[in-house]
């Protein structure tokens, strides 16, 4: 079973120039060794530049080869058997459904958690937190991450909207300015309306913010921080559920250290919010 950065490795295989994809197939083949491999080795090893390594890495997000070194050690030193994605089949019992739902986004939360940059983060949090607008741009399976973190965030005061319809997405994003954020989710990370919307915001001075599959895609390559969930989930009927699962992990995240960051003005806001809904539920009779 591959971990989430050698899977994304093999996933991009065919996108990538001839020397790096020849890199790519030497890392795959023995990720262990590579690990022990200094710059200048490894690229001895595969007839490369040193230069086409550091490139390499970049391109999968990494600030450079031994960043990249570090975080696939940790993958494959933590590795279990738990990180066996499951497919639907043909005569389960219900039992065994439930084993490997459990199984599938117990393995799509932590393999996110892994694939995490703490520094990235930060500073999506940080911009959260300071952001005067905010917009939130996912179609299909997406567009249900946004609105529960639009759900979220309007419940702390933050000015923001979840769009999901291609044209509204951009009329918002040309709208935006410097003190403005845009969020765009999108599991592929190719959704082509998403992807205009982002570059859209950015060009209106925006600051742009991505949540895709880990891997080398278009609307991380645009955005000015990029965050990554699972990447291992397989089949052709899994209905994006363990990879759903995996996106709101990072969104709790998002919402969770942005209270804990601006604890004194989000509490209030969200004690009160709390307050009026049951008030209103208690005049309605609830509900």
């Amino acid at each position: 079973m591959l971990t989430p950065i050698l899977h994304a490795l093999s996933s991009n295989l065919d996108n990538l120039p001839p020397q790096e994809r020849r890199l790519g197939e030497y890392i795959l083949q023995a990720p262990s060794s590579v690990i022990h491999l200094g710059i200048t080795e490894l690229a001895y090893a595969c007839s490369i530049s040193p230069s086409t390594v550091t490139r390499f890495c970049k391109t999968f997000h990494f600030k450079g080869f031994p960043d990249f070194k570090m975080k696939l050690a940790g993958e494959l030193g933590q590795k279990t058997d738990v990180n066996q994605y499951q497919d639907l089949k043909a005569g389960n019992d219900l039992q065994e459904i439930v084993r490997a739902i459990e199984a599938n986004h117990l393995a799509s939360i932590t393999d996110t958690t892994r694939l995490l940059d703490m520094n990235e983060l930060e500073r999506a949090v940080q911009i959260l937190c300071r952001a005067k607008r905010i917009d939130l741009y996912g179609v299909a399976t997406s567009s249900i991450i946004a609105q529960d973190f639009y759900q979220k965030l309007i419940r702390i005061g933050k000015n923001c909207t979840a769009f999901s319809d291609s044209h509204m997405q951009i009329t918002s994003a040309s709208t935006l300015g410097e003190e403005d954020v845009a969020l765009a989710i999108s599991y592929s990370g190719e959704t082509p309306e998403t992807i205009d919307a982002l570059r859209c915001a950015k060009d209106s001075s925006a600051t742009t913010v991505s949540l895709t599959q880990y891997g080398n895609n278009q609307l991380a390559s645009f955005a000015d921080v990029s965050l990554f969930s699972s990447s291992l989930e397989k089949g052709m009927r899994r209905g994006d559920m363990a990879s759903r699962i995996a996106q709101l992990h990072v969104i709790d995240i998002l919402f969770t250290g942005m209270v804990s960051t601006e604890f004194e003005d989000f509490i209030p806001k969200l004690e009160n919010s709390y307050q009026n809904v049951q008030t209103y539920r208690k005049r309605q009779g609830g509900y």
